[in-house]
C-alpha cells in the first residue's frame, strides 16, 4: 500500500498574513507552510489553506492538540 504525497508547501503573501486574524479570538495566526494551515494559538483551531486561499471559517478549522 503507498501512501499518499503531503499536500505541497503553498507560499502565502506577507502582507495578507499581517491583516489576516483569528475570526474567533480576533488573535494573531502563525503560519504552518508544510502543513499549508494557519494556526491560531489562542482559540487551538489551524485554519486550512486550499488552492493558496485561506478558509477563515471556524467549521472549516481541525482542532490542534494540548
Amino acid at each position: 500500500m503507498t501512501q499518499a504525497a503531503p499536500a505541497p508547501a503553498i507560499d502565502v503573501d506577507p502582507r495578507l498574513l499581517e491583516v489576516l486574524v483569528c475570526p474567533v479570538t480576533r488573535g494573531p495566526l502563525d503560519y504552518d507552510r508544510a502543513a499549508g494551515e494557519l494556526i491560531s494559538r489562542s482559540a487551538k483551531l489551524a485554519y486550512p489553506i486550499r488552492d493558496g486561499v485561506p478558509i477563515m471559517l471556524p467549521e472549516e478549522a481541525r482542532e490542534l492538540a494540548e
